[in-house]
């Protein structure tokens, strides 16, 4: 298979989001008995998703969790405070529900997918999909993290799994991850594709030392100067300092625009793999809907760069999609009233008029 001829054609074969289902979405909105934009971006993230299914009827379900795991040779460098193995111990976790993303999803009705993608020695587990590309990245200090082949059929395999979740008739789908050492990975492809120093960029991740984010910051600095990533290439960038996991999470975005299923970003790690599939393929940014503002300090820049607005402001920086299955149940809320609350005119009240 000539995996970039592939991705060419995943990207070629993108629609842009149905306009006229979002005008529909807004007219319903004005009609209903409230102030004008009144719920803010949940009255938006209904239009978006509507334009994006093509039609003013939205639907939030069925739904799936995609928890993509991979370990990152990064950690070698002090960038964690935990092991490379916690990977495979808490996919196992996750694949038994017993995580906290799998205990907000069963609150939240959605299914949950554990995939590996390259977790370091894994045998394998009962409920973990074995989809690898490699047993875990190389050390991006010292090499690539990864090949261009790799990062491309890792990003083709996170597009495979969005047109599994459409032949199911899955309406919606949070992304999530799980990879010691992925904040790090993350920061370094915000650094190359943003030209921000990865000072501005890398953060604690889950709770490092002043003298570990001085570790995760030189590492940061030490990959981009060895590997010279190529901010227009997006591909390049994740093959150089990325993860296998933000490669097939930039795939599970293309295939959201392209099967027109919307994605729900979690936070920062998510954000950085939504950049390079929007580099990648602008009009993709239709499928994806932002949740929640992480407490690592590259989250704003990176939603700035998408233009995306995020409701949840709650210094989260969990990961494996927590903030994105947070935000399903107000999504759940806001279409309730988008299909049953009554109108002006039911009510015998005057409509409200734009003021300004």
């Amino acid at each position: 298979m000539d995996f970039q001829q592939t991705l060419n054609e995943t990207i070629a074969a993108v629609a842009p989001p149905d306009e006229g289902a979002r005008r529909a979405v807004k007219r319903r909105w004005d009609e209903i008995a409230k102030p004008l934009s009144a719920l803010g971006l949940f009255e938006t993230a209904i239009a978006d998703i509507a334009a994006l299914q093509g039609t003013a009827r939205v639907s939030l379900t069925p739904r799936t969790l995609l928890i993509l795991c991979s370990d990152n040779g990064v950690t070698a460098q002090g960038v964690s405070q935990c092991e490379s193995a916690v990977t495979a111990a808490a996919a196992v976790k996750i694949a038994a529900g017993q995580s906290a993303a799998g205990r907000m999803a069963t609150c939240a009705h959605l299914s949950v997918r554990t995939v590996d993608l390259g977790i370091r020695d894994f045998p394998g587990a009962p409920g973990v999909e074995d989809r690898r590309v490699g047993n875990g990245t190389a050390d991006f200090t010292r090499a690539p993290a990864m090949t261009r082949l790799e990062a491309l059929r890792a990003i083709l395999t996170g597009v495979e799994l969005v047109r599994e979740e459409a032949a199911r008739g899955t309406r919606l789908i949070a992304a999530g991850e799980m990879g010691i050492g992925n904040s790090t990975t993350a920061a370094a492809v915000s650094s190359a594709l943003l030209g921000l120093a990865p000072e501005e960029t890398a953060g604690r991740g889950a709770g490092l030392s002043d003298q570990g984010l001085a570790r995760k910051i030189a590492a940061i600095r030490k990959g981009l100067y060895v590997n010279q990533p190529d901010p227009d290439d997006p591909v390049d960038v994740l093959a150089k300092v990325g993860g296998f996991d933000l490669a097939g999470l930039s795939g599970v975005f293309l295939g959201g625009a392209l099967f027109r299923i919307p994605v729900v970003l979690d936070g920062f790690m998510s954000a950085a793999a939504a950049l390079c599939a929007v580099r990648l393929c602008p009009a993709c940014r239709g499928a994806l809907i932002a949740s929640h503002v992480s407490s690592e300090p590259g989250s704003e820049r990176l939603l700035a760069a998408l233009a995306l607005r995020a409701p949840i402001r709650a210094g989260m920086h969990l990961g494996e999609g927590t903030g994105a299955v947070a935000l399903i149940p107000l999504l759940d809320m806001a279409l309730a009233v988008y299909e049953g609350a009554y109108t002006f005119s039911e009510g015998g009240i005057t409509p409200y008029t734009p003021q300004c």
